[in-house]
């Protein structure tokens, strides 16, 4: 059958980077095994889940050209794809469990388990359920139910028994059955737990290999019992680290954006989003550091995946993201960066006319060496629309006081309004005769029309800020510094 993995992410919000990381490990795997990815919905959590929340999920895969083989919205033979359509089978393989002795009805309240818990840890022992309803008879279970209580279904874990687990990534781990005590499978709602449902769908769906973060490695015990019971091999496990802010703690909101949606909104490229999840916790064996998903396909390998925590380093990111900035055409990159400009009212919102358009594309060719993300084009807008320049400041306006500034700009002036068109070169040219006429340093006369032009010292090429803000603006920006600063 070959190599098959899933992805299972519960619908209950966005698909997080640690999610879409695993994604990424499961289909880089699949892909360079020639195996099957499949991607499917652990809705279980019936207050919490949502078919938006899955769609969204689903999209957010696909922005990142993560595709899958079978699965949700894709189909396959070993559907249905989402947990609360496969309940059926839930049930199926419980009462094989309950059949064999190997899960059983379980009557206690919470007041009793609570009791247990608080007796077990004044003893210093490890909170777990002792097994009281493990050898109920049928009359003593009538009796229960006549009471009204609703039983919820607990495996039953063998005693004293050492659970090996080979994972790829952490080699081998071993657990102690005695530390775990007779969990639930099936709550009193019939909904299976996580631990059994994940068994039962990997069993069904012929998972090969299970690679998925190091959260779940304490529930991986449980799942094993399981495969013993039901006689089937468990798969190969795989157990990713975890992802860390850069002061060494578990990612969290206030981190700043955990979402694949946030960074699809504030305009970074997915081919860069893929590029650095793939390098969190996973490092290739040569210095490359910029990878296509086709290339990671041909080099990814588990054996090369670390047990050390990742760190989630935004200064990296920006840095993989500005080396895809710098070879997108700008076509795409204006799209992207439209949300973010049109914010500002520019362009004007509805239908783009083709000289809006090209101005856009010439906007972001302008500024694409300088960002690290698309949203930061928003910064730069100034520079290159509008009749007013930023109001100097600072070292900005001691460059307006310069005894040659009245006559470099009445001069620039004038040769701008003599101009046909502002095209760089145009412009270029016009600075360099202003120079030569006035017998000005390039300093002395680039400074004050930079400054009188956007009101800083520093910023994008003067060749293509002149020509993006056209002959109008550049006049009205000229006039406005002269009659503020120029008396």
């Amino acid at each position: 059958m070959g190599i098959r993995v899933r992805f299972a992410p519960s619908p209950t919000g966005p698909l997080h980077i640690g999610g879409a990381r695993s994604a990424l490990f499961n289909y880089l795997w699949a892909r360079k095994n020639k195996g099957t990815f499949i991607v499917r919905s652990e809705d279980t959590d019936l207050e919490r889940s949502s078919r938006e929340s899955e769609h969204n999920i689903l999209e957010a895969l696909r922005w990142l050209n993560i595709q899958w083989d079978e699965g949700i919205e894709v189909g396959g033979v070993h559907g249905p794809y989402r947990q609360t359509d496969r309940l059926a089978l839930y049930e199926e393989y419980t009462e094989k469990l309950i059949a064999n002795g190997d899960a059983y009805f379980c009557y206690c309240t919470e007041e009793e388990l609570e009791q247990e818990r608080q007796a077990l840890t004044a003893k210093g022992e490890t909170p777990r359920y002792l097994g009281k309803c493990r050898h109920l008879t049928s009359e003593q279970r009538a009796d229960l139910e006549l009471q009204g209580r609703k039983p919820v279904v607990r495996f039953c874990v063998p005693e004293g028994q050492a659970i090996h687990i080979s994972d790829q990534v952490r080699g081998d781990v071993v657990f102690d059955s005695n530390g775990i005590g007779d969990y639930v499978i099936v709550k009193s709602d019939g909904i299976p737990t996580y631990n059994f449902a994940v068994v039962v769908d990997d069993i069904t769906m012929g998972i090969t290999h299970v690679i998925r973060g190091e959260e779940h490695l304490s529930n991986t015990p449980r799942q094993v019992l399981i495969y013993q019971a039901l006689g089937v091999a468990a798969p190969e496990f795989a157990h990713i680290s975890l992802i860390l802010n850069t002061e060494g703690g578990k990612m969290s909101k206030r981190d700043g954006d955990t979402a694949v949606i946030d960074y699809q909104k504030k305009g970074y490229l997915p081919e860069a989003i893929v590029n650095f999840i793939a390098l969190l916790g996973w490092a290739p064996s040569g210095e490359e550091e910029f990878y296509t998903i086709d290339e990671l396909t041909d080099v990814f390998s588990l054996d090369r995946v670390s047990k050390s925590p990742a760190v989630f380093d935004r200064n990296k990111l920006n840095y993989i993201n500005a080396h895809y900035i710098k070879k997108a055409a700008p076509e795409r990159l204006a799209e992207l960066a439209l949300p973010h400009v049109e914010e500002l009212g520019i362009p004007p919102l509805g239908e783009r006319s083709e000289e809006q358009q090209q101005w856009l594309n010439d906007f972001i060719s302008a500024i694409s060496e300088k960002i690290s993300y698309m949203a930061e084009a928003r910064e730069f807008v100034h520079y290159f629309h509008g009749d007013r320049p930023l109001s100097p400041e600072g070292e900005a306006l001691e460059v307006l006081r310069g005894e040659q500034v009245p006559s470099v700009l009445a001069l620039f002036r004038d040769k701008v309004m003599e101009l046909e068109s502002l095209s760089g070169a145009n412009v270029k040219t016009l600075l360099k005769q202003i120079t030569k006429e006035l017998k000005l340093g390039g300093k002395l006369v680039f400074m004050p029309v930079r400054v009188a032009l956007t009101g800083q010292i520093h910023g994008p090429e003067l060749y293509d800020v002149i020509p993006l803000l056209g002959r109008e603006n550049v006049l009205k920006r000229v006039e406005v510094t002269m009659a503020r600063y120029l008396r």
